[in-house]
């Protein structure tokens, strides 16, 4: 309901925002600019996006349905198991919810969006089995559904093809820092979490874990600053990144192999469901692109924009990523609506501009916070959410602000 409104929202406003100028300015051509603003957004949507996509993501998906069939979930299970141990005390060990949970994050990590969410409801409803008050989420819950919003992910294969769709000289080259961002937000909601729910967060396995990862990262990111130039930080990046991802494939096919499993034959079944993802988001994304055309041209979106340069700038603050932030608030409401503002940065800034990498950045470093609660509380007949939004946010906000950070690092 609340995307329902919101998109209701933007052509409303649109449309006072031009009849305003019309009546007040005498712009007698700012309906036809709104207009064809809309036809032109409805014609991207499906010509230059969402059809394009199709071959990207259909390559993708079938390579993340090898390594899924050749047991890279299990196998990053095993890794991340002595870490949820910890975090979910209350749950009992060898408990079900214990491997759902795990087998949920391992395929959003893998970028696998299709196989997470089934485990992710069946995690949900294996903590409610748990749970002693049913309409009222536990601390476990709490923290399952958190880490979820903070959308932790190794490859965030949506925005890469996305930007590889619009013609970005290096799709991948968003690959580090997302990463970095999307592990900053991850970490603060997990810490704040762990301090409200008192657990102990000096366990020794605990700090070598979590310091073992934030050592890797943070001395990356301070061997970047202190010995590289910003030049060579975005060449060893593209590097980097393009040979990661590579790595993934090479080690998916390798390790299907060692299963003997038909490699080809997962890949087929895996990449059908490329088109229909890319068919799939075409309605949600002409309704979104359209919506947000009329804010544009009408100037509501370019108000906006420039009210964020004018707060930032009087605090004293670079404003080169403002034009960002309506992607990042975006963001924790729509995954639909956040998706069609991404793109709409990166068609208005330029792909890779520095504004077109940031938003990339944010779009996948987060993930939509009130539709994640609102689907597995839902799901579970949750009613008491407690603390679930708020830790949710904060859980986008460090992300946001590690995003401006990374992007500033590696292409400010």
């Amino acid at each position: 309901m609340a995307l329902t409104y919101i998109w209701c929202g933007f052509f409303i406003v649109g449309f006072l925002a031009a009849l305003a100028q019309w009546i007040f300015l005498g712009d007698t051509t700012i309906f036809k600019k709104v207009m064809d603003g809309t036809f032109e957004s409805a014609k991207v949507a499906v010509m230059d996006i969402s059809l394009p996509l199709a071959g990207v993501m259909t390559f993708w998906l079938g390579i993340l349905a090898i390594g899924e069939k050749a047991g890279a979930i299990e196998v990053i299970a095993r890794w991340i198991s002595p870490l949820f141990s910890r975090i979910f005390p209350e749950v009992p060990k060898n408990h079900p919810a214990t491997g759902h949970m795990v087998m949920n994050y391992s395929a959003n990590f893998l970028g696998l969006d299709n196989a997470a969410t089934p485990f992710g409801l069946k995690a949900m409803q294996s903590l409610q089995d748990l749970n002693p008050q049913k309409d009222t989420a536990t601390n476990a819950q709490l923290m399952f559904l958190v880490i979820q919003t903070a959308g932790l992910t190794l490859v965030p294969l949506s925005v890469i093809a996305q930007r590889a769709v619009l013609g970005a000289k290096d799709p991948s080259d968003i690959f580090i820092p997302t990463l970095i961002a999307t592990y900053v937000g991850t970490l603060v909601a997990v810490l704040a979490l762990c301090i409200k729910q008192r657990i102990r967060v000096l366990d020794p396995v605990l700090i070598g874990i979590v310091g073992g990862l934030s050592a890797l990262l943070f001395g990356m990111v301070y061997y970047f600053v202190n010995f590289l130039t910003r030049e060579e930080i975005e060449i060893v990046s593209k590097v980097i990144s393009n040979l990661i991802l590579f790595g993934i494939i090479i080690a998916f096919i390798g390790l299907g192999l060692i299963k003997k499993i038909n490699v080809y034959e997962a890949f087929i079944e895996g990449a059908k469901g490329g088109i229909q993802t890319a068919l799939l988001i075409i309605p949600y994304l002409v309704g979104m692109l359209v919506a947000i055309s009329v804010l544009r041209n009408s100037g509501v979106l370019g108000l906006i924009v420039q009210g964020f340069t004018w707060v930032f700038s009087a605090a004293g603050f670079n404003t080169d990523f403002t034009p960002a932030l309506p992607t990042a608030l975006m963001k924790s409401v729509s995954g639909s609506g956040a998706r069609a503002m991404f793109i709409d940065a990166m068609k208005t800034y330029g792909v890779d501009s520095f504004v077109g990498r940031l938003t990339s950045i944010m779009q996948g470093s987060s993930d939509t916070t009130l539709y994640i609660i609102a689907l597995y509380f839902g799901a579970v007949g949750i009613t008491k959410t407690r603390y679930a939004v708020p830790f949710g946010l904060l859980a986008d906000l460090a992300g946001v602000i590690a995003a401006i950070w990374v992007a500033y690092l590696f292409f400010g």
